[in-house]
């Protein structure tokens, strides 16, 4: 093993716990966790379409498909087309924004509450280092690994 066995193995259960932190928040909500994503990227009150989603957050394009039509059909998310494009873009209904400011809340204090005590103890740079770790952990993700044939 190398030398920054230990780094990474840190890194990765840090990972781990914050994935499973918000699984627990979205099951305890009785919601499914990429339902919570979903409408954490939607509260943005920007348009996004489901391959942008799927792209930036890693979620297979199939379950962003099924969380899409359950919450069109729920009547809190609307798609529309956007220009000549065949994708078309997610908006959030009033209902889907009272829903999205519903469910959030807490998580959006929780964060708060942790990004502030992270910062106060450790400086900014701590978060500009974990974007740069998985810029390059993509490139080399890509590189090893998925642009391989490693069967």
């Amino acid at each position: 093993m190398g030398e920054h066995r230990k780094y990474i193995d840190r890194i990765n259960l840090c990972m781990n716990q914050i994935d499973g932190l918000y699984y627990m928040a979205a099951r305890k909500m009785g919601i499914k966790d990429n339902t919570l994503i979903l409408f954490y990227v939607l509260n943005d009150r920007k348009p996004h379409t489901q391959k942008e989603i799927c792209e930036e957050w890693l979620i297979p394009r199939t379950t962003i498909n099924t969380i899409v039509r359950e919450n069109v059909k729920e009547g809190r998310i609307r798609l529309e087309n956007a220009g000549h494009k065949k994708e078309k873009q997610i908006f959030l209904t009033e209902k889907g924004k009272l829903y999205a400011d519903h469910i959030l809340k807490s998580v959006y204090e929780a964060e708060e509450k942790a990004v502030e005590r992270t910062l106060k103890e450790f400086s900014p740079e701590l978060l500009t280092g974990l974007e740069a770790f998985t810029g390059y952990l993509k490139e080399e993700f890509q590189r090893e690994i998925l642009d391989k044939d490693v069967r």
